[in-house]
Order: structure tokens, then C-alpha cells, then sequence
């Protein structure tokens, strides 16, 4: 992995940070102030009242936000018919955190439930059509019961080491 040159990397970013394509970004810089205690860090609208670019930080993580522009190509998860990407959110509480997200205008997704890798884990879909994962870790799981466990789910044997 090669190293950034000095001020290359701003103090409040990592090397990949996410950046949400919304229907109202506002109103999903909301959800994420309400659900998971988001600070909006950056606003820069455009005409008409929509957003060209926001920052928010969730925890010590950067989520950058703007609204769709159909006419430049971009669009919304609701407007590709859903998403393939899970944001994955470590939390202290995940059963507190996924109430304040459906109080926050989510829908659920998978409520929380113990998982075989050792995270007590849900998902919600936000009111734009982004996933969200919410996850505690509540037990540290050995590689060989993480392959066990995983092979179990999925009705085989665990592979051999070679």
C-alpha cells in the first residue's frame, strides 16, 4: 500500500471515504443526524435549493452526500431500483441504533440478531434507498469457528487446509 504525501490526505478523511448519491440529500443528512448521531460538516448548495456537495461525520468517518442530477447521469439508489453497496456501521448499541433509525424514517431490513462472526447485527434501508449495516461486536470467533459456523449456514463441511 503506498503511503500519501504529505497533505495529501486531509486531517478529517481516510483513504476511502463514501460518497451517497441522494433524491433529497438533505433530508438524509437529517436521517443520519437523527439515526446515528451524525455532525454536518460541509454544505455547498446548488440552484434551486438542491445540494452539489455536503459532508457529514458518523463516528471518526467522512460520508460525502449530493443530490442526483439525471441530466449529468447520476441517480439515487430508489432510481436504479436498489443498491448493491451496505454501508457498514460499528456502533456501541446496535439494538439503540436501529430504533433511532426506524424512528428516524428507516425501514428494516433484518433487525438485529447474533451473528456467527461475533457481531450482534442488522440492516435498514434509509429513506433515499441506501443499506445500512449496524453492528456490535460481541465476541471475538477464531478463524477456524468463523469457517466452521460459515460452512454450517451454508449446509456444508468447512474446507481442508492445504
Amino acid at each position: 500500500m503506498s503511503e500519501h504525501p504529505a497533505g495529501a490526505l486531509p486531517a478529517d478523511m481516510h483513504t476511502v471515504t463514501p460518497h451517497l448519491l441522494c433524491r433529497d440529500a438533505a433530508a438524509i443528512i437529517d436521517f443520519c443526524v437523527r439515526a446515528f448521531g451524525a455532525t454536518e460538516t460541509l454544505r455547498l448548495p446548488a440552484p434551486g435549493g438542491r445540494i452539489m456537495h455536503a459532508q457529514i461525520s458518523i463516528g471518526d468517518s467522512a460520508v460525502m452526500l449530493a443530490d442526483t442530477h439525471p441530466g449529468c447521469g447520476s441517480r439515487d439508489p430508489d432510481g436504479l431500483g436498489g443498491t448493491p453497496v451496505v454501508l457498514h456501521l460499528q456502533v456501541p448499541d446496535v439494538d439503540a441504533t436501529y430504533d433511532r433509525a426506524l424512528a428516524a424514517g428507516a425501514v428494516s431490513v433484518m433487525p438485529p440478531q447474533d451473528m456467527f462472526w461475533g457481531d450482534r447485527y442488522g440492516q435498514v434501508r434509509d429513506p433515499n434507498g441506501h443499506v445500512w449495516a449496524l453492528a456490535t461486536h460481541v465476541r471475538d470467533v477464531s478463524y477456524d469457528e468463523l469457517l466452521a459456523a460459515g460452512a454450517a449456514m451454508a449446509g456444508s463441511t468447512p474446507p481442508k487446509e492445504a
